[in-house]
């Protein structure tokens, strides 16, 4: 077994640039870090192009004999403790990373579920890979972004979403106006959380709706507000004037969870 000791080599110099955006978005491909990570990313049949394991890690006993056995049916590179601190983003790395293709289908809007989750200009990745968990956890595995939102590979969205990446199928649109307008000609309504209303979460059916998330601190934005059929509120009882970002999200989605089961 080669293990690689030299920052200098083409596949290690590769890998880092997948540190960058621009580069992500070139080669169409992303990192996942992690044991679990990699696991599901396995288990879910994503095209993995390499596996990175660090040599202590793998003789150490942190990573299961399985989960070798899995990785051995991959190009794996083997390398040492500098070098994988070299590719890591995580404090205490687990020493093992994958390099995989990002899954998209941007032309491929599924007009079969009840709702579609819309986010404007979202810009913390934590609030991003908070909401593509919380849409996985409701069996929604789609979600449309504006492009002025926090990219959805930056290690940490990849990180946040506990695997939820590898079923989500995010449609990223240079004018989300426009797509919401082709959205609305399929029969949807478009619904905005908006603190200028009366109108409540909870007065609503959760049936061919789009749902829009606004920004952390503009909200939702001029435009996508003009354009929405319902503006709706969460209400509070406490002082507090607004909630995350990640948290509207989540009270909205699982209001949706609650009627369809009540449905059922």
């Amino acid at each position: 077994m080669q293990v690689i000791s030299s920052k200098d080599n083409e596949q290690i110099k590769y890998i880092r640039k997948l540190k960058d955006k621009k580069f992500r978005d070139e080669t169409n491909e992303y990192i996942v870090e992690g044991i679990k990570l990699v696991e599901e990313a396995i288990e879910e049949k994503v095209a993995i192009k390499m596996i990175v394991v660090c040599e202590d890690c793998e003789t150490n006993g942190e990573i299961e004999q399985s989960l070798l056995y899995e990785i051995a049916k991959y190009q794996c590179l083997y390398v040492t403790d500098k070098i994988f601190k070299m590719l890591t983003e995580v404090v205490n790395p687990q020493g093992i990373l994958a390099v995989v293709e990002k899954g998209d289908h941007v032309d491929q809007i599924d007009y079969s579920q009840d709702i579609i989750l819309a986010l404007d200009g979202i810009q913390d990745p934590g609030n991003l890979g908070t909401i593509l968990r919380t849409a996985d956890s409701a069996a929604l595995n789609q979600i449309i972004l504006s492009e002025d939102c926090a990219d959805s590979y930056n290690p940490k969205v990849v990180r946040s979403t506990m695997g939820a990446i590898f079923r989500m199928n995010m449609i990223t649109t240079p004018n989300l106006a426009k797509t919401l307008q082709e959205i609305k000609r399929r029969k949807f309504e478009i619904v905005a959380t908006s603190l200028e209303t009366n109108e409540s979460i909870y007065d609503m059916e959760y049936r061919k709706k789009v749902i829009v998330i606004g920004n952390e601190s503009k909200g939702v934005s001029k435009e996508i507000l003009q354009l929405a059929d319902k503006k709706v509120k969460i209400p509070m009882l406490g002082k507090t004037e607004s909630l995350n970002a990640s948290v509207a999200a989540s009270i909205m989605i699982y209001e949706y969870v609650r009627e369809k089961i009540k449905n059922e």
